[in-house]
């Protein structure tokens, strides 16, 4: 497998893996996203001030407002920390700033 294609796999397996908490791995709980965010996203969370970002978080991807987080909903979260994390390493570069 391509660098990429083993990455698009972890997301899936890494999403499968929290899901299954409850037994339906097709969706993750507050609860399930929760601990996610905590194992997973641990640095992105430290740096957060409000202790409310996880449920806000929650909120804002749960586009159905099903109070659940499928799949989509999830690669939302991803692809928005991860345009934000370029983003930053962009502006790094641009300043000559180290990592």
């Amino acid at each position: 497998m391509s660098e990429l294609e083993k990455c698009m796999e972890t997301l899936i397996v890494v999403f499968h893996r929290y899901a299954a908490g409850d037994g339906d791995k097709a969706t993750l709980t507050q609860k399930e996203f929760k601990k996610l965010m905590e194992t997973e996203l641990s640095g992105f969370l430290a740096a957060q001030k409000n202790p409310n970002t996880v449920n806000k978080m929650m909120k804002d991807l749960d586009q159905n407002n099903d109070k659940k987080l499928d799949f989509e909903e999830f690669v939302a979260l991803v692809v928005g920390l991860t345009i934000a994390c370029e983003a930053t390493e962009r502006l790094r570069d641009n300043k000559g700033l180290k990592k």
